[in-house]
């Protein structure tokens, strides 16, 4: 048997001669992987779709920061948990000057833990926060240290008339010189043309 150039075997006598034990016709098993590669991904991308739909809805899921509460929320063990932040916020507010209680930047940082503590006893209840039973309770050490903050005021006055009748009627003439202004380059450019 003679072999071509490319290392095929070549046909004599008009017969097929088998190639690797199968005809010549038949296709090779590296063929067949094509296919079946063909096939596997013509399938793969149906589910590209399907794939990209569930990881967009797991990205979104997270990204929003959503999670499912499946615990109910124990509002017994968060309103007995919550005193203690109270408590620990009182011991702070204690170091601070009362006259200074209206001035946030003294005490920013017991604030800040007070809010931390009670996020974090409602969440360890299974509370969502802020909730209507933590917010009483803040709303409750709220009157206790800062029912003396009110802010003043303003009284707000209207100004002099003359201002007013001012502020009034510049306005005013300069939209009737503008109309006037208008109206008579109009007129006088019907004259020029």
């Amino acid at each position: 048997m003679k072999s071509l150039p490319c290392g095929r075997p070549e046909a004599s006598s008009g017969l097929l001669r088998l190639r690797a034990g199968r005809p010549m016709w038949a296709p090779s098993s590296a063929a067949a992987a094509a296919r079946a590669g063909m096939e596997a991904q013509g399938s793969r991308r149906q589910q590209l779709p399907v794939l990209l739909l569930w990881v967009n809805g797991l990205m979104t899921l997270g990204f929003a920061g959503v999670r499912q509460q499946t615990e109910l929320c124990n509002e017994s063990l968060m309103l007995e948990k919550l005193p203690a932040c109270g408590k620990y916020f009182e011991e702070m507010m204690k170091k601070v000057d009362s006259k200074k209680w209206c001035n946030l930047t003294e005490f920013i940082m017991y604030y800040d833990n007070f809010t931390q503590c009670t996020e974090r006893e409602a969440n360890n209840a299974s509370c969502f926060w802020p909730n209507p039973l933590a917010e009483g309770f803040i709303t409750g050490i709220h009157k206790q240290f800062f029912s003396n903050c009110t802010s003043e005021k303003v009284h707000w006055e209207d100004p002099p008339d003359e201002i007013v009748i001012a502020l009034i009627l510049i306005p005013v003439m300069l939209t009737c010189a503008m109309i006037t202004l208008v109206v008579w380059c109009s007129k006088r450019s019907d004259i020029l043309v």
